[in-house]
């Protein structure tokens, strides 16, 4: 009877245990309802947003279809800005009837209704009816904004998108950071149940990764091999014509790759209304029109003998050289958009170093071989080149 009871105690206190740990761990996920000094509402829900450590609390009348709502965030600086709002049409920035606050020169806070139709954004009206709208910069450096919205009569599910923002100039907010974080923070939202829903944006933030990992690879890492089996191993006897298939096969499999990324890119950025990355995409659209060129050469390629064959080798080498400049170039640009760990970079900067170094090395060997065969051959080195 003694073991029972003593084992029954020791199950009784793992129990306990384990529902004191499931208690902590709902306390610790649980959003904390933040009290304003400026306003004495109480909302109904609350959630922790998903991105920029953001809270949303909201009380919703069915009957009058009124949302009751306190956003807060801490902005990108002290003198910067926060927003929310949202977006009848979907889970993007442009669309979205926004709510803006940040503080004056004065110190005074300074809320309003901004329609983002463009990328630079002013006060104007929003297609939702705004009451009781006001904000406040607390102790602790958290913005709040208050507002009530007006929503369509059954609205239950609504695509909110907020953000927060460095400062603001001659009255105008000033851009954001472009951080993955940034870019994330927007999601779908139950307004009767309070559960948030952020795959589309978690998809975005995917479809950009692997846009990069795509490009990476084929237009910075496939396509300068080929280059380099083509420039190098042609001057070995014994590697004709291997070098030949081995360097087509690199190129088009390096289109291809970088042709997967590119198109990947063009959907992101249809998906991205508002976000302007034109030096990349004019560089990205440039390195696969001249990629192509280069793919559609290979069907124009004269014979060996042929008058015209010169012509054709200094337009493929410069066309080759400048998809892999150009290619290199948007890569480290794509980087500083992304802003991937810093793992990332350093490896895809380790193998150009490595790839450059084994091009040098080439280089200098191939210039010795030629200085060797020349000198069997009784020729003057100079009297013709590569």
């Amino acid at each position: 009877m003694a073991k029972e009871r003593f084992r029954f105690a020791l199950v009784l206190a793992a129990v306990i245990l384990l529902m004191e740990s499931a208690a902590m761990a709902m306390a610790q996920s649980r959003c904390a309802m933040r009290s304003f000094s400026s306003n004495k509402r109480l909302y109904s829900l609350c959630s922790n947003l998903p991105e920029l450590g953001s809270t949303l609390q909201w009380s919703q009348d069915a009957n009058s279809s009124l949302l009751h709502l306190a956003f807060s965030a801490s902005p990108a600086a002290s003198s910067g800005w926060i927003s929310w709002g949202i977006n009848p049409d979907g889970l993007a920035m442009i669309g979205t009837q926004a709510l803006l606050a940040f503080r004056s020169s004065n110190g005074s806070m300074d809320v309003g209704t901004y329609n983002i139709s463009a990328y630079r954004i002013r006060k104007s009206e929003i297609g939702y009816r705004v009451s009781d709208l006001g904000a406040e910069y607390g102790t602790d450096g958290v913005m709040t904004i208050f507002a009530t919205l007006e929503l369509p009569t059954g609205t239950s599910m609504v695509n909110q998108v907020w953000q927060v923002g460095p400062g603001v100039a001659d009255g105008v907010p000033v851009k954001h950071s472009f951080d993955p974080a940034n870019l994330a923070a927007r999601s779908t939202l139950d307004l009767a149940a309070g559960g948030i829903s952020s795959r589309p944006s978690r998809s975005r933030i995917r479809k950009a990764n692997t846009h990069g990992i795509l490009n990476a690879i084929g237009w910075g890492i496939l396509i300068p091999i080929g280059a380099i089996i083509a420039r190098y191993l042609r001057a070995f006897e014994a590697a004709d014509p291997a070098w030949f298939y081995l360097h087509a096969a690199c190129q088009v499999s390096g289109y291809s790759v970088g042709v997967a990324g590119w198109a990947t890119g063009l959907d992101l950025g249809n998906e991205s209304k508002g976000i302007q990355r034109t030096t990349h995409r004019a560089i990205g659209i440039a390195v696969f029109c001249l990629a192509s060129l280069q793919i559609l050469a290979l069907l124009w390629r004269p014979g060996k003998n042929h008058k015209l064959r010169v012509w054709w080798n200094a337009y493929h080498h410069g066309v080759g050289y400048a998809v892999i400049a150009l290619g290199i170039v948007n890569i480290f640009r794509g980087f500083s958009i992304l802003k991937p760990p810093q793992a990332w970079k350093t490896a895809y900067v380790a193998v150009v170093a490595s790839l450059g170094a084994l091009a040098l090395s080439l280089e200098l060997l191939t210039w010795a071989l030629f200085f060797l065969r020349r000198r069997r051959s009784n020729k003057p080195p100079l009297s013709s080149s590569l």
